[in-house]
């Protein structure tokens, strides 16, 4: 039976935050020591470059289907399952490393078994937050999720390295199934309200809906459908898909601005990575205490305008001028989850909870897919106009869109708008989304 009503509190929200600290830390301490262990053995580009590609594409191709499952499941249990899989991956390749049986493939098979985990692990914990968090308080947690992007960027690649000098390789995948335990363990404890199944009709008559249970491909087209014709959210996804496609790639090719434009070494690379990993711990832990504007759009359209300003600074910084692609790069950090959180504050206040799970999934798909695709052709361009020139290109389109989006009423006032499921759910066109007062507001 829904439990919806239940009351919200942030004490629920933290219990699983901290845990997932420990997740989140352990995952990127075996991501390093997998790569520094692909890297030593086989100095092959072509290897790491399939190792990523086996890491995104579930995310791409099940993100919906994930999604449709999260929406129908208990979330609790889709987060426990989840890290429960990625802990017994961690603790295969313990074996694997122990009994000196560690190959090349069995990475590939790694990263594609924690990506489908994460693929149903991220739009469960996405979707549960607006069913236990206060939507007061849903800006300050998205800045508490987007502060921990920012320490795993700190604090994971050292500590890898770190656990790399003190233990064997079968040892540091170990710390990761403690890590994953420990974020279970919250999981265990904390209750997190079902939503209620979506309404479909119940006859031919489509104002008649009932609870039935439809096939998860329909649950699949609804979410596509819910989103696409949505126009506020439509026009969110396509700028989100827009970004990464320009930005994946400044990003991806940092390595070489380094060492051909500025002529730094390792170094200078691992500055300019601090600076943005520090710049998204500040980042958020400003957004989780200010909480963001009112408007909470406004907010994050302004983190994606200086944001923008942030790359743009990287991209123009003259060879001698390192000190300003670090400044550049820590701005851009700090704008991230300025830019991110508010957003996803807004989708889970906006969207109904029981399509939460399709929808953020949908996001993640288009927005992933994007990758590939981008550095694909990433590689020709920079070598015709230089690396430079992503930074400058994706950093001014970010200005562009983000000024651009605070004159279109679809996205401002997207907070604001409902998208009336009993539509989406039984199928009937609709132009506009219907604008409903929240209960006692304005009084």
């Amino acid at each position: 039976m829904p439990d919806t009503q239940q009351p919200k509190s942030m004490t629920s929200f933290l219990m699983i935050w901290v845990g997932q600290i420990f997740s989140v830390i352990g995952s990127i301490v075996v991501q390093f020591a997998l790569v520094w262990w692909v890297t030593k053995l086989t100095g092959s580009a072509t290897v790491l470059a399939t190792a990523s590609i086996a890491a995104i594409l579930p995310g791409v191709l099940l993100g919906p289907i994930a999604g449709a499952y999260v929406d129908r499941w208990n979330r609790r249990l889709v987060m426990i399952i989840a890290d429960g899989l990625i802990a017994l991956v961690s603790l295969w390749l313990a074996y694997l490393f122990w009994s000196g049986q560690m190959q090349v493939w069995h990475v590939y098979v790694v990263m594609l078994a924690r990506a489908v985990g994460g693929s149903f692990h991220w739009p469960a914990m996405q979707a549960s937050i607006s069913l236990i968090v206060p939507e007061e308080h849903l800006t300050r947690a998205a800045g508490l999720n987007q502060t921990l992007m920012g320490v795993q960027n700190i604090i994971g690649p050292p500590l890898g390295a770190l656990l790399l000098g003190l233990l064997p390789l079968y040892g540091v995948m170990l710390v990761d199934v403690g890590t994953a335990a420990l974020a279970i363990l919250p999981l265990l404890f904390v209750h997190i309200p079902q939503p209620s199944a979506v309404a479909r009709p119940a006859s031919d008559d489509a104002s008649i809906v009932a609870p039935v249970r439809s096939s998860i491909w329909a649950d699949v087209r609804q979410g596509l459908s819910y989103v696409w014709n949505w126009p506020g959210l439509r026009l969110v996804v396509m700028m989100a898909v827009i970004i990464n496609f320009v930005l994946v790639p400044a990003t991806s090719l940092t390595p070489l601005l380094i060492t051909e434009h500025f002529k730094g070494q390792a170094m200078e690379l691992g500055w300019l990575n601090s600076a943005w990993g520090i710049g998204v711990v500040l980042g958020g832990l400003v957004l989780s205490v200010w909480g963001g504007f009112r408007r909470r759009v406004y907010t994050s359209l302004a983190g994606l305008t200086l944001l923008g300003g942030g790359f743009t600074m990287v991209g123009l910084a003259p060879a001698t001028a390192f000190w300003l692609a670090i400044a550049g790069n820590f701005l851009a950090g700090f704008m991230n989850p300025i830019t991110n959180g508010p957003l996803f504050a807004v989708l889970q206040a906006t969207v109904a909870p029981e399509m939460q799970g399709r929808v953020f999934t949908v996001l993640g798909s288009l927005t992933s897919a994007m990758a590939p695709v981008s550095l694909a052709i990433a590689g020709p361009i920079a070598d015709m106009v230089g690396v430079r020139a992503w930074y400058v290109v994706g950093g001014l389109m970010c200005v562009v869109l983000g000024v651009g989006a605070a004159f279109v009423p679809a996205i401002v006032n997207l907070e604001h708008d409902r998208y009336p499921l009993s539509r989406a759910v039984s199928g009937l066109p609709i132009d506009v989304p219907t604008t409903t007062r929240r209960p006692f507001e304005g009084c």
